[in-house]
């Protein structure tokens, strides 16, 4: 099966747009775009997002106790373009603070889930985390969506 076939299929799912983050061993902020984030489990509650096996985050990720997901909101478009580039001064861009249970919270997020790491698991070229959701908050803003290897602004509600 052709790489680029089954990867311009595969864009054609929209997804909404996440910067996870971390702190490393020394307590510096780590992050990056991810779109691959999903609900697991309501009881316990569960999410789940994946990180390429060749990401230099890969490390301190793997080796983090906390986590944080910060769903965007479409007004954060830069944002998710700055994590989503290599060797950008990441956490220059937005509002960042330590929340409360460890790990990097970006202000005007559609929604951040604070996360204790429960399990993780090679799978393919990736890894899978899977995070306990310890808190989370949420705001009535539109999520930043990605489709077709864009960024896109959410349509009508129908």
């Amino acid at each position: 099966m052709p790489t680029q076939t089954l990867r311009a299929a595969l864009g054609r799912f929209a997804t909404g747009v996440t910067v996870v983050t971390c702190r490393d061993a020394d307590g510096a902020f780590v992050g990056l775009t991810v779109s691959s984030f999903n609900s697991l489990s309501l009881e316990p509650p569960l999410v789940l997002w994946s990180l390429r096996k060749a990401s230099p985050t890969l490390a301190a990720f793997a080796a983090a106790p906390r986590f944080a997901v910060n769903v965007l909101a479409q007004s954060q478009i830069e944002v998710a373009r700055c994590f989503a580039a290599h060797g950008a001064h990441r956490f220059g861009a937005g509002l960042w603070a330590l929340g409360g249970h460890g790990a990097p919270v970006l202000q005007g997020c559609a929604a951040v889930f604070e996360c204790e790491a429960v399990s993780q698991q090679a799978a393919g070229d990736h890894r899978l985390f899977i995070g306990r959701v310890l808190a989370h908050t949420e705001a009535a803003l539109a999520p930043l969506v990605f489709q077709g290897g864009h960024y896109r602004a959410l349509g009508e509600v129908l």
